[in-house]
């Protein structure tokens, strides 16, 4: 398929190349507990090496596309860069420590709380309203999302589902931030957290001890499949609100319990799976509601 084709296959219209980027983003990230588990590392190297090859993925992608170069690239981001990343360590970091303390299914899930934090900074950071219809959806997801965590309240989980919280809250406050400064470099912000993640990783990680297996699959996350997906979702909110973005990128909370049955036989109680389809029949239902508005 030649350059032409594929652009022409692209979105004409800026919310519709929104509600794809976000799609796509969430699509990658949810492979994100797969690699996680394959890497046979404690939660600390996990975040180490995912911070690494994450820093180098992107500031080489700057370097090669962006005529500004890198150094340039991250002065004219200014300070939200580096308060962005920060929010993205606190995020990536929660989120790989819970996956190893908990059911991925739970960690998803949890995070599927994203859009009522989203929403709630974005108000009180930005005035962002906050339609009746995403009132509706996020009502919806917080039910499925009801639903799954009752099926879990006698598992010895605590640690990792208040980990992922923590992540539902990094998340939060960074979307809204991103949607009040959309010129701000999503790839120099991606690599810069992968950059502060290593640094600070490095210290109680232990990178002697890794085996060849582990640089390899800690390289295909950090390198391509978790910073293109978070990149595309730090995208997405040029386009759309911060709290509809932060909707469809729940979708990944469906499809990474999905890989861990398929590749792990973590087989989903009932209770995560009618949730998780609530979930989903919010979201897409959510999608095309609003694309028949406008």
């Amino acid at each position: 398929m030649t350059v032409a084709q594929l652009g022409a296959l692209m979105p004409k219209s800026s919310i519709e190349k929104g509600v794809l980027a976000a799609l796509v983003g969430s699509l990658l990230i949810s492979f994100d507990p797969v690699f996680i588990r394959f890497s046979g590392t404690g939660g600390f190297d996990t975040a180490f090496l995912f911070g690494l090859f994450t820093a180098i993925s992107m500031s080489s992608v700057i370097q090669v596309t962006d005529q500004r170069g890198l150094i340039r690239v991250m002065k004219q981001s200014g300070w939200p860069l580096i308060i962005s990343s920060l929010l993205i360590v606190g995020s990536a970091s929660t989120f790989v420590l819970s996956v190893k303390h908990t059911d991925v299914s739970n960690t998803m899930i949890i995070m599927s709380g994203r859009p009522v934090t989203t929403a709630a900074f974005s108000w009180l950071y930005l005035r962002e309203k906050t339609s009746p219809a995403l009132l509706a959806a996020i009502v919806g997801v917080i039910i499925g999302m009801g639903i799954v965590v009752s099926g879990s309240l006698e598992s010895p989980h605590l640690l990792g589902d208040a980990l992922a919280l923590l992540t539902v809250i990094f998340l939060g406050l960074n979307g809204a931030l991103l949607r009040r400064y959309p010129e701000v470099s999503r790839m120099a912000v991606v690599g810069l957290a992968g950059f502060f993640m290593a640094l600070i990783m490095f210290f109680p990680a232990q990178p002697s001890s890794y085996t060849l297996s582990t640089w390899l699959i800690m390289g295909a996350m950090g390198l391509l499949s978790a910073p293109i997906g978070r990149v595309l979702n730090g995208v997405s909110v040029r386009y759309i609100p911060a709290a509809e973005a932060a909707l469809i990128t729940l979708s990944s909370t469906i499809f990474a319990p999905i890989w861990a049955f398929i590749i792990f036989r973590e087989a989903p109680t009932s209770a995560t799976l009618l949730g998780g389809a609530v979930v989903l029949a919010t979201i897409f239902g959510y999608i095309q509601w609003t694309r028949k508005r406008r």
